[in-house]
């Protein structure tokens, strides 16, 4: 049997978005987070076999439209990666609701905003219209909060590190330059994928958050390097790891979102400021405490990320069961 997926591929500022428009697995109509169990569970799959090599490559990520269960909402989505299927993704999101307006796949109730299910909860993305299409999306991420702070780790090949574990939605480790990590400069991303794979391994051994509100989503799986920008417009330059041994070409929605909620949870940003963070490409997002709030008994942030997308083509994929790697492979 051959199945036939229609998808609309695009980027966030560098970073792949695989939009399926046509031929995901049927789910029933319930919660997002529900229906993300159920797609892991008999349907992975068609995310391996979207995502990685030979379709895909190691840095793939997209997204597959459905209706949402939500009266608040256009259409709900679920993320899927190489790293897996996320409860959410800000460069995904951004993407996704550029090819879903430009390509027509969804009219929204209020012109000008889609409201999204995701498994993380609600998010909103304003757009702004250009002659050729939409020219920026500025996303309203789910509530994001410092978890844990200055948690101590020790990392095999590199020695004690101190690292702060924020939420965006999905974990992040936070590391900043210290004494044993000097920062970004001089590494190749071979040097970072290899050092964020021994960070996770051994801060699993120390530190397993869970969310206050969704128990579904734990564990940290997300590393974020952060360092001075080069873009005298930035205030930070970053390199955001997940999965096997992916970096993120984008600064990373749910990224930048992890890392202002822990500036403001270590006091160095506040409520109505902007954090312009920088990818290791030297795109840019545009960062924004947009309120103060709680996430359970945890003090966070209302996040909103400013970035662009652009489509780049239609793709027609076939997944033929008799080929030996219809389901896709990975290179570790």
């Amino acid at each position: 049997m051959r199945h036939s997926f229609f998808c609309i591929d695009a980027h966030t500022c560098g970073n792949p978005v695989r939009v399926v428009a046509g031929g995901g697995p049927l789910l029933p109509l319930l919660p997002m987070a529900e229906r993300r169990d159920l797609f892991v569970r008999d349907h992975d799959w068609v995310r391996t076999a979207l995502m990685f090599e030979p379709r895909g490559h190691d840095v793939m990520s997209g997204a597959i439209l459905y209706p949402s269960v939500r009266e608040d909402c256009d259409f709900a989505a679920l993320f899927i990666e190489v790293s897996g299927c996320l409860p959410m993704c800000g460069a995904g999101t951004i993407g996704l609701a550029t090819v879903a307006i430009e390509e027509g796949l969804v009219t929204p109730r209020e012109p000008g905003r889609l409201a999204i299910e995701t498994p993380a909860g609600r998010v909103d993305a304003e757009y702004q219209m250009g002659p050729g299409g939409v020219d920026s999306i500025r996303l309203r991420n789910v509530p994001s909060y410092l978890h844990a702070a200055n948690v101590e780790v020790d990392v095999p090949g590199a020695g004690r590190l101190v690292v702060d574990i924020a939420y965006g939605g999905n974990f992040y480790a936070v590391v900043e330059p210290q004494a044993n990590w000097p920062g970004l400069e001089g590494m190749g991303s071979g040097d970072i994928v290899s050092l964020s794979r021994r960070l996770r391994t051994a801060l699993a051994q120390v530190c397993q958050p869970v969310h206050p509100l969704h128990t579904h989503i734990h564990g940290v799986h997300h590393a974020i390097w952060c360092d001075a920008p080069r873009s005298p417009k930035a205030d930070g330059r970053c390199a955001v790891f997940y999965g096997d041994k992916a970096i993120d070409r984008s600064p990373g929605g749910t990224g930048t979102s992890a890392r202002m909620a822990q500036l403001v949870g270590k006091g160095r940003l506040k409520a109505g400021d902007t954090y312009w963070h920088e990818s290791l490409i030297g795109t840019l997002f545009e960062g924004r405490v947009e309120a103060l709030l709680k996430v359970g008994t945890y003090d966070g942030i209302a996040p909103s990320i400013g970035g662009w997308a652009r489509i780049t083509g239609h793709n027609t994929i076939f997944v033929d069961d008799r080929d030996p790697l219809a389901h896709g492979f990975l290179l570790l």
